[in-house]
């Protein structure tokens, strides 16, 4: 379908949703329902692998302050949180490429990814204690994510940091030149895009069907998804056949 605020594109094992709205991409309530509607799309894409970035320099400088008055708040709280519960549904892995400015919002998008990348002229944070509120996802996920007093720094603060400040808090996986960031991703994204979409969906399920749970019951979880799922696919039985044979596998994505 198209879209006022996002571009779309499927190429090489990997389906690229485009935050659109110059010049730093903030997040209004349209386009945030857009992105819903899109990431459904791309869940249901047979590519293994999405990713999120932004056009122009920024990824998302945040969501815009128009929809933070009184009289639009609880509408934009309400598909701020659809946008994530839609994220957290979509079974294939989601990586953040992060070619600019990742604040706020966008920022929230960023970290709530299975994957992140960024340009090395990157600027991110959780500015929002500086305008009179909080991040409620960044309120969710950090503590998850980081140890506690690294957490409140960055929710707390509002202060921004760089790529490689967050590379080293192990909060990006890569950071890439500006100049060459665009093939570095693809490069970096190849290596998951090659693989089985069904045996990556099951990995990233079986690592949140673990979570918050103690060790005997989150290995329980796993080891159900492993034997009743898992190994009920095609692509594990080639997967293993083909290192037997020693040679490439063929993925059906089943």
């Amino acid at each position: 379908m198209a879209y006022e605020f996002l571009k779309t594109k499927s190429e090489a094992g990997v389906c690229t949703i485009i935050l659109d709205r110059p010049p730093l991409n903030v997040l209004n309530i349209e386009m945030m329902e857009e992105l819903i509607l899109a990431l459904k799309w791309a869940g249901k894409q047979p590519e293994p692998l999405l990713a999120i970035t932004g056009e122009g320099k920024a990824f998302s400088a945040g969501v815009d302050i128009a929809d933070h008055t009184p009289e639009k708040v609880d509408q934009m709280i309400d598909v701020f949180d659809r946008l994530f519960h839609t994220m957290s549904e979509i079974e294939k892995p989601i990586a953040a490429l992060v070619n600019g400015a990742a604040l706020g919002g966008g920022y929230e998008i960023v970290i709530f990814c299975d994957l992140v990348v960024a340009s090395e002229k990157a600027k991110l944070g959780q500015p929002e204690t500086k305008v009179g509120v909080f991040p409620p996802i960044a309120c969710y996920i950090l503590p998850r994510l980081l140890p506690w007093p690294l957490a409140m720094e960055i929710i707390l603060s509002g202060d921004q940091f760089d790529a490689a400040r967050a590379e080293q808090i192990g909060l990006i996986n890569k950071v890439f030149p500006a100049e060459s960031f665009k093939e570095e991703t693809k490069q970096f994204l190849k290596r998951f895009s090659e693989l089985s979409p069904v045996v990556l969906a099951l990995g990233k399920k079986a690592s949140k069907a673990a979570l918050g749970k103690d060790f005997a019951e989150g290995l329980k979880a796993i080891d159900r998804i492993y034997l009743d799922e898992l190994m009920k696919t095609e692509d594990a039985v080639e997967g293993l056949q083909a290192f037997m044979d020693k040679r490439k596998p063929t993925w059906q994505g089943k």
